[in-house]
């Protein structure tokens, strides 16, 4: 590889108990409605306008968003404690991104049938909300990580949205807006490395930041997935139909420990999508629920023992079955909870 971002000079990388003592202080103020200082426990971003109306049996499964959580207490991995909740991303915080004139249009409703059935969804004042608290706890996650080093949405992962335009599920990207606001416009801006490991490449990202040296974008993908024209992250690694656990955490095992250390992010945001799972309906991967915990397991443990902050989003699941795609999506957080202990956080 030879990207211009990994030649940029190296910064000196904090340890963890340096990170949340005394590393990343800055982030006083949080892009929320209810925060949980109290709490000791990780972190869980949650809004209940994650979610909104859609037409019957319409193809995106909507009511996963709120089973994660119903999980993730029932289950007793979190109390409902740890829940912070975000505010609305404002359309000044989303103009950092997209356009004025796609924002404009999005918000008011001036999206032409042609542009509906790109994304996949019918414009509503709904939809509208969802996608803009959406993205407001990506930005709340990747604050709260910044603070105290691990922090999880359960939601988020809209990669396919580009400046001017959404597509395939994606109209805003909230990937972009948090890695974008949370970089800076100082003259030491902190640097971003977006792992996304969503099973479809995320064209709309790689494409908002090709040429920005502070943000890094690193896509393992099913090569014969959508979309159909893939852009140009800078780093794809494209995986061949039906790859298994075992083969594909060591891809990612053969490329993220490099990334680190050569970019050296000050945060990672992580993408971790379950749609590489045999079951899934939009996927061609095989891997298991053990295979998806051992890959989240291996990229939050990655980052955190060398210093490095990570906000984590579900990113793409399809599946008829809304509990069972909802327990899939459950596995990050599970998974960032075994970190999270076991890394005295």
């Amino acid at each position: 590889m030879t990207c211009i971002k990994q030649l940029l000079h190296k910064r000196p990388r904090l340890k963890f108990v340096q990170l949340v003592g005394a590393g990343f202080t800055v982030c006083r103020c949080f892009h929320a409605e209810q925060v949980r200082h109290e709490s000791r426990g990780l972190a869980i971003v949650h809004h209940s306008n994650y979610v909104c109306d859609l037409p019957p049996n319409h193809r995106f499964p909507m009511g996963k968003f709120p089973r994660v959580l119903d999980f993730l207490i029932k289950d007793q991995v979190i109390t409902d404690k740890q829940v912070w909740v975000p505010e609305i991303a404002s359309q000044e915080l989303l103009s950092c991104v997209h356009t004025d004139a796609y924002l404009n249009n999005f918000i008011n409703g001036k999206i032409g049938e042609k542009e509906q059935r790109r994304t996949g969804f019918p414009w509503s004042e709904g939809i509208v909300r969802r996608c803009r608290y959406e993205t407001g706890g990506t930005v709340l996650a990747a604050e709260i990580a910044l603070q105290r080093g691990l922090a999880c949405s359960t939601a988020g992962g809209t990669h396919h949205a580009f400046p001017s335009y959404g597509a395939g599920f994606c109209l805003l990207n909230d990937l972009a807006v948090a890695a974008k606001y949370l970089m800076g416009d100082s003259s030491s801006r902190r640097k971003v490395l977006i792992v996304d490991l969503d099973v479809h490449q995320g064209d709309g990202t790689a494409f908002i930041f090709k040429e920005e040296p502070c943000v890094f974008t690193f896509s393992v993908h099913c090569g014969k997935n959508f979309p159909l024209r893939k852009q140009q992250s800078d780093l794809d690694v494209s995986v061949e139909d039906g790859m298994e656990d075992k083969e594909y955490l060591s891809t990612v095992e053969t490329h993220l420990p490099g990334l680190l250390e050569t970019f050296r992010p000050d945060l990672v945001l992580y993408d971790a999508g379950v749609d590489p799972h045999w079951d899934d309906e939009l996927g061609r991967l095989r891997l298991t629920d053990q295979g998806l915990y051992q890959r989240d397991l291996y990229v939050m443990k990655t980052a955190v023992s060398r210093g490095v902050p990570v906000a984590t989003v579900i990113g793409g699941g399809y599946s008829r079955d809304i509990d069972k795609l909802a327990l899939r999506h459950s596995i990050v957080h599970r998974a960032a909870t075994q970190v999270w202990r076991e890394c005295g956080m």
